[in-house]
């Protein structure tokens, strides 16, 4: 038995020994058919080797390292040992599609005998047509062109890249871009390709090459494009055309070669609103300026004067002033008023300077003009595209500002936010440009902290919330959570509305609970802050503890609200959704009608005490803190004697109410039926606006409805979920003087 165990052992000993040998041959094929060496490559096939393996990252096999070298002698040999010549590599290239890159037309040949399709792509849409045009291999071209290659075949790439419009190009761009002159003439002289055919963003050859190729041939490739009809005006990225990208390469000859073309549209603005004449003047070329003005173009499309002066280049100005150019950068005083209140001096003042202009941005980085400071860079007044902007100035290459400008675009649009406008960027600096707002919230309220409260409603503290919580939950559904929730970071604009602002620190939550949780927890802060009117300063009460931050509510319903916030349990993604139809939010008459309308169901007309809601409402055990305990002796007195005296009979007796909710929402209900009628203006007058009354007689009955319906059917009479409605405006700075 030990002499039959030993003998087991020592055979699985040599077939793993013979295993990791073959493996690691397998591993030194890729490599000897990576340098060539077909010598190395017979032997190791013959010991053994895999002759399909692939290295992990890009998935290269024997075969496609052959096709690459364009060896026809590795690929024969590798074919002989069972070579799948239809293997893909990660990317989907198959041996046939990387042999177009060198050129070889033996190898093509050897591979379309073993079955290659002519046509097949890569997942990024590359065919071997396609990249014999990418490396200029002409021969090549035309062996697959008699093939049966598609000559004007597009890119077709996946759906995430299609989605960013990326993908849709032909072999021509290709080697227009590559400046594969001779490769570009056989393409359009000998096999009809389309010299105007377009990507999936639009672009054409033409303007691809002029705005991404640094080939010395693009001069030649330019005209060669031409010549056969390619679009002059067509739109390459942030809107430019080929006349402009032609001034950006500072190329005179190519500038001239596109003036020439009929039909040029030399006034043409790309997304920034420049013209090829203002580039020409940026970049201080002085002859295309001379050029491009003799040639008509306007100049009237911003301050070039301007521009040419601040550059100190005295001949461009003279060029520009001799066809019409005025000086627009020093407008005079008098002719031009700020929108903002607040900051209208600074404006006034800022408008009058001479500074020259960052793309659309005129900022002047001085304290005169400073709105508040940060933790990298300040925030200053400036104009963006002629607008009043408050712009928030970075290191370029500063993680916080990548965080405010992809969450600013990722809610773009939204009324709940400062408006993001555009970024720039010089001499290292990033400058976010947002709308211009008056104050933020802790200097509103510290400012201006007495407030006129109509019928005892605080208004402002309910638009304030709603906005703010509107404007979270909407930022939280478009996958980001704000991270910096407070008064500074929330503004008010010259039309008294609030905005969100300060995305700096905000980041992808994706559904990321804890994120989301964070964020709750500073709004439920923020509800007392507002409450309060900023009394308790809003850091004390980040120091504070849960517990004591709810203690300090002055109402039921905003400590319902603020606990709901720091204990979502399981409704964290959908907590601000849910509490926006929360009764702080409701106004008193929307309350009153909410009680009105429970009131009015049939059960508790008819006092059926056995119902499901009559259950839910009524006291099952005593709750003597509730204000609406013995709501009886509660209501004015000669009111109540009334009310239980209206010729309300069951089973032919007087029926008068009783010390329930129920009742108390029955006795509501009928107050608002009959509180018009002539029988009652003696009740009418006792009590004024009824939904003033009830509110302050008991404060605490809303909330207890709402909680104790409001996972039922009859949440149906509670007023519609706020977001599904407009945001009214917060008060503004006169409606809070006194």
């Amino acid at each position: 038995m030990e002499t039959t165990d030993h003998d087991t052992l020592q055979d699985g000993a040599t077939s793993s020994s013979s295993q990791r040998t073959t493996d690691e041959d397998s591993l030194l094929l890729i490599k000897a058919a990576e340098e060539g060496n077909v010598d190395r490559i017979q032997q190791l096939l013959d010991r053994g080797a895999d002759v399909n393996v692939c290295e992990d990252i890009g998935g290269w096999t024997p075969l496609h390292n052959a096709a690459q070298l364009g060896r026809v002698d590795i690929a024969d040999v590798l074919l002989r040992h069972g070579a799948d010549p239809h293997r893909r590599k990660k990317n989907g290239a198959t041996p046939f599609i990387i042999a177009g890159t060198h050129g070889d037309v033996r190898l093509l040949q050897r591979f379309l005998s073993e079955g290659a399709d002519v046509n097949e792509c890569d997942i990024n849409g590359f065919t071997a047509f396609m990249e014999a045009a990418e490396y200029g291999k002409v021969e090549a071209l035309r062996f697959l062109f008699d093939k049966g290659a598609d000559v004007n075949l597009r890119r077709e790439t996946t759906e995430d890249k299609r989605r960013l419009k990326k993908g849709g190009a032909t072999a021509l761009m290709s080697a227009a871009e590559k400046g594969h002159t001779e490769a570009l003439s056989v393409l359009l002289n000998d096999m009809g390709a389309e010299v105007d055919a377009r990507d999936n963003m639009g672009r054409n050859a033409l303007i691809r090459t002029l705005l991404k190729s640094g080939s010395e041939n693009v001069e030649e490739i330019t005209r060669l494009l031409l010549h056969h009809g390619a679009d002059a005006n067509v739109r390459g990225e942030g809107g430019k055309t080929p006349l402009m990208a032609a001034v950006e390469r500072k190329h005179k000859g190519l500038v001239e070669m596109l003036l020439s073309q009929e039909g040029i549209n030399i006034d043409d603005r790309d997304n920034e609103g420049k013209t090829a004449l203002q580039f020409a003047v940026e970049l201080k070329q002085k002859r295309t300026v001379q050029l491009l003005c003799a040639k008509g173009a306007s100049t009237r499309c911003g301050d070039l004067v301007g521009i040419a002066r601040r550059n100190y280049d005295t001949s461009i100005m003279e060029i520009l002033s001799h066809y019409g150019a005025n000086d627009q950068s020093v407008p005079p005083a008098g002719d031009w008023l700020p929108h903002s209140s607040r900051w209208g001096e600074a404006l006034k003042k800022l408008h009058r300077v001479d500074r020259p202009m960052i793309g659309k941005l005129k900022i002047f980085l001085d304290d005169e003009f400073k709105i508040a400071s940060t933790s990298e860079g300040g925030i200053y007044l400036g104009f963006y595209d002629n607008r009043e902007a408050a712009v928030k100035v970075f290191r370029e290459d500063s993680s916080r500002a990548r965080n405010e400008i992809s969450c600013l675009q990722g809610c773009r649009g939204h009324s709940n936010f400062v408006t993001f406008y555009g970024r720039e960027t010089y001499d290292t600096c990033l400058y976010v440009c947002l709308s211009l707002c008056e104050w933020n919230l802790e200097e509103f309220l510290g400012g201006h902290r007495v407030e006129p409260v109509e019928n005892g409603e605080d208004k402002f503290s309910r638009n304030v919330l709603l906005s703010v919580f509107v404007a979270v939950q909407r930022l939280h559904l478009h996958g980001f959570s704000h991270q910096d929730l407070k008064p500074p970071n929330i503004l008010i604009d010259d039309k008294k509305a609030i905005r969100l602002a300060d995305f700096d620190q905000s980041v992808q939550c994706m559904g990321d609970p804890r994120a989301v949780k964070r964020d709750l927890q500073a709004l439920g802060r923020l509800v007392l802050y507002v409450v309060m009117k900023g009394e308790i300063p809003f850091e004390i009460l980040m120091a504070e503890n849960n517990i004591k931050v709810a203690k300090k509510s002055p109402d039921k319903e905003t400590k319902d609200l603020i606990c709901c916030l720091f204990s979502p349990g399981e409704n964290v993604m959908n907590c601000l959704k849910d509490l926006l139809g929360h009764p702080f939010f409701w106004t008193w008459e929307n309350r009153y009608r909410a009680l009105r309308d429970v009131g009015n169901e049939s059960d508790i007309k008819k006092r059926k005490n056995e119902s499901e809601i009559l259950k839910l409402l009524n006291f099952q055990t005593p709750e003597p803190s509730r204000n609406f305990y013995q709501w009886k002796d509660e209501i004015d007195q000669y009111v109540m004697k009334r009310m239980d005296d209206f010729p309300e009979m069951e089973y032919g007796k007087k029926n008068p109410y009783r010390n329930t909710v129920g009742d108390l929402l029955k006795f509501i209900r009928n107050m608002g039926e009959h509180i018009n009628e002539d029988k009652s203006k003696d009740i009418k007058e006792r009590i004024g606006d009824p939904s003033c009354y009830f509110q302050r007689t008991f404060p605490d009955l809303p909330i207890y409805v709402y909680k104790k319906l409001k996972d039922t059917e009859y949440r149906k009479h509670f007023p519609l979920t706020q977001s599904s409605l407009s945001v009214p405006e917060a008060a503004g700075p006169e409606d809070l003087q006194t």
